[in-house]
């Protein structure tokens, strides 16, 4: 009963939050905090809804001054709710172009200035991933990116895509990896407490001085680093993988 109860009240809330940020984007367009403002519309009443435990642990994103590339797991569609709490001032995400047909969602996600690729247009690509460098570079924002281009549905950290590191290393900006450990494993939303989330972010890694010769080690360092993270965070949240 309870996860029906759960289930509807989401329905109600993810179109009440959609209809808000659209109208905070039609108010503010491309306003550079929209996306956070809107982030936290999401997260803030569905976490309270869903029964969740949130502990952040996200000084380093959190109180970061200067633009940045922030990379972080891409767990399931419950991100938004969980990492929408810890969004950073003047910061807009990258996302797939499929997301601008979902009904107000995706048009306020346009409207909060997010950078919307098309992964099979490598042209279209190209061009939004030296439009967003320029941003980092001379507007001072950060743009928060999932390497890993999909969900892993808790099965443990995915390979790294590259745009983001080539992106940090172009403009010159450091990546602030934040990791969360993998709630869906043990989230019930038929009990009261649902399931535990630590979201933790680690010390920014400098690109400066960096050429695109050492994009594979800049790769393999933070995911190394995050991958030992999340596995800790497993480990303190109780969501191990069951053998």
């Amino acid at each position: 009963m309870l996860l029906i109860i759960r289930t509807l009240l989401l329905s109600v809330h993810f179109t009440l939050a959609s209809v808000i940020g659209l109208l905070i984007g039609l108010c503010r367009p491309f306003n550079p905090d929209n996306s956070r403002l809107c982030a936290r519309v999401y997260g803030i009443p569905a976490v309270w809804i869903m029964g969740l435990k949130v502990k952040l642990e996200d000084d380093s994103v959190r109180h970061h001054k200067r633009s940045a590339v922030i990379i972080s797991n891409h767990i399931s569609n419950f991100d938004l709710v969980t990492f929408g709490l810890t969004v950073p001032v003047r910061t807009s995400s990258l996302g797939k172009k499929s997301l601008k047909y979902v009904p107000f969602f995706g048009q306020l996600y346009w409207l909060a200035g997010n950078v919307l690729v098309d992964r099979g247009n490598a042209a279209q690509a190209k061009k939004a991933m030296l439009t967003t460098t320029d941003t980092l570079q001379h507007k001072d924002m950060s743009l928060w990116v999932f390497p890993e281009g999909t969900r892993g549905h808790g099965k443990g950290l995915k390979p790294f895509k590259k745009g983001a590191f080539q992106m940090a290393i172009t403009a010159g900006v450091p990546l602030i990896p934040i990791c969360a450990n993998n709630y869906v494993r043990g989230l019930n939303l038929n009990r009261w407490h649902s399931g535990t989330v630590i979201i933790r972010s680690l010390p920014p890694v400098p690109t400066d001085g960096l050429t695109i010769d050492d994009l594979p080690a800049l790769i393999d360092r933070c995911h190394a680093d995050m991958a030992a993270c999340i596995d800790q965070l497993d480990q303190e949240a109780g969501t191990t993988q069951r053998t």
